[in-house]
């Protein structure tokens, strides 16, 4: 009897300190809050990503999601937009109230419309439905990284952004690249400075010609273009595959990853 009991007592602590170490490794992992009422597909994107390295947490509906949201930390919200009890958007509109945590939207609404209303609201990138899941591993990794490395600091040091080889010196008004100054216009330096300052959004075109030119937009998209042009001639290592300024068909630009 003594020998069971001591057998049991140490299963017991065993499976305690196995506990411990999982419950560690866990909290190592960069967690991941995954709003999407279909279940099978969170049962796919959590299956990938927990192979990737990542912990998945799961909500289904957005109420669900909100409050998970507002008890845990996590690294990066998967947010679907059609969700009962409490629409992706609006809870989308509650999480930027409090927090700048990476937003990736996954949605069947493929529309241009739907897709710049869902970035302007504060997502950080957007993937339809149907995805591959390499896509979406990456797209993750992609977002967690910008968070952490872009390096836009508290006020006292947000004179100085630096991407990649590119300075941006705000309070001078200057950019260089490798050391070298380059030279732009007003309007090619506020556009820049638009993007460098938000290194994790997605502007449309409306958005930058409004914080640019001041004036409502009509709709010619032939002057941001131009802008965008030129102002690529003269930043980027090849213009015609630029990595500063990219390009989101159908919605706007963003400033790169590195």
């Amino acid at each position: 009897m003594l020998y069971k009991r001591r057998t049991f007592l140490i299963t017991l602590n065993v499976i305690k300190r196995v506990f411990l170490i999982l419950k560690r490794l866990v909290e190592k992992m960069q967690q991941i809050l995954l709003v999407e009422d279909d279940r099978s597909i969170s049962e796919v994107v959590d299956h990938y990503l927990t192979k990737e390295g990542f912990h998945v947490v799961h909500a289904f509906d957005g109420e669900e999601g909100i409050q998970l949201f507002r008890q845990n930390a996590f690294d990066l919200i998967l947010l679907d937009l059609m969700l009962p009890k409490l629409n992706g958007m609006d809870l989308l509109k509650i999480i930027r109230e409090q927090s700048k945590i990476p937003v990736l939207i996954i949605s069947a609404k493929d529309g241009d419309v739907e897709k710049a209303l869902g970035l302007g609201f504060g997502a950080d990138d957007y993937i339809a439905k149907p995805f591959s899941m390499i896509e979406l591993s990456a797209r993750v990794k992609a977002a967690i990284r910008r968070a952490t490395q872009y390096a836009v600091n508290e006020p006292a040091e947000t004179n100085i952004i630096r991407v990649h080889e590119l300075t941006l010196d705000i309070e001078n008004v200057l950019i260089t690249k490798k050391d070298e100054v380059i030279q732009l216009t007003s309007k090619e330096w506020q556009i820049i400075k638009l993007l460098f300052t938000n290194p994790k959004k997605v502007f449309t075109r409306e958005q930058i010609y409004r914080s640019v030119w001041n004036e409502d937009y009509y709709g010619d998209e032939n002057i941001i273009n131009v802008h965008m042009r030129r102002l690529r001639e003269k930043i980027e290592d090849d213009p015609s595959s630029p990595q500063y300024i990219k390009t989101l068909w159908g919605i706007g630009y963003k400033l790169g990853e590195f």
